[in-house]
């Protein structure tokens, strides 16, 4: 039986969720991230209409270090740490999982379209913003049966401000986990066919 094999926006869509991860485990362990990157994280996640995969992006460089991650992982790099690829694994999971809840899909719509015009009048990064990203993150992602633990250094992970950019994050990772299965991203292209995979990811 013949699979259609990955594509390149499946590839960058990919990479969107390991960014994503990469940003989270920075986060945990260093206490915080460029403006710059949280900025692009959540402009994506803001963006629920995007005309292309690289309507939601911007630019490769804004997914550098998910593009070489991913590469990483499928190469097995030892760049590519465990931690990472659990948030990995745990955000293509609860986009899977959230697929079919429609409940929740309609709560997190409704509260991305308000965030979306709060961020209007302030900025995507405004820690009122981020507040209420973070707020409805846990009021249903976090309720799912299972959730990702974030590890890293406690003296950080115990700040307010780090949690919130966590949830952020997570939930841009699966901003990005949903535009992969739109386009068409299967598992079997991880599992099956990373050969193939290693193939289209962007070179930059």
């Amino acid at each position: 039986m013949l699979f259609s094999r990955p594509t390149r926006d499946q590839a960058i869509a990919l990479a969107g969720v390991f960014h994503c991860a990469e940003l989270v485990d920075k986060l945990a362990n260093e206490g915080s991230i460029s403006e710059l990157q949280l900025g692009l994280a959540m402009t994506a996640l803001l963006n629920q209409n995007p005309q292309s995969v690289m309507g939601l992006y911007g630019d490769l460089d804004n997914v550098e270090l998910g593009l070489n991650s991913l590469r990483d992982a499928i190469e097995q790099n030892t760049k590519s740490t465990t931690d990472v690829m659990r948030y990995v694994i745990g955000i293509m999971y609860l986009a899977r999982k959230l697929t079919s809840d429609k409940k929740r899909l309609s709560i997190i719509g409704d509260g991305i379209e308000s965030a979306c015009r709060q961020a209007q009048i302030f900025t995507p990064m405004h820690d009122n913003v981020l507040a209420n990203i973070a707020s409805l993150y846990s009021n249903t992602i976090s309720t799912l049966p299972s959730r990702i633990q974030v590890r890293g250094n406690p003296l950080y992970l115990k700040q307010t401000t780090v949690a919130q950019r966590t949830r952020c994050l997570l939930f841009s990772g699966i901003r990005s986990a949903f535009l992969w299965h739109q386009v068409g991203g299967k598992r079997r292209h991880l599992l099956w066919q990373r050969k193939h995979l290693l193939s289209v990811i962007p070179v930059k």
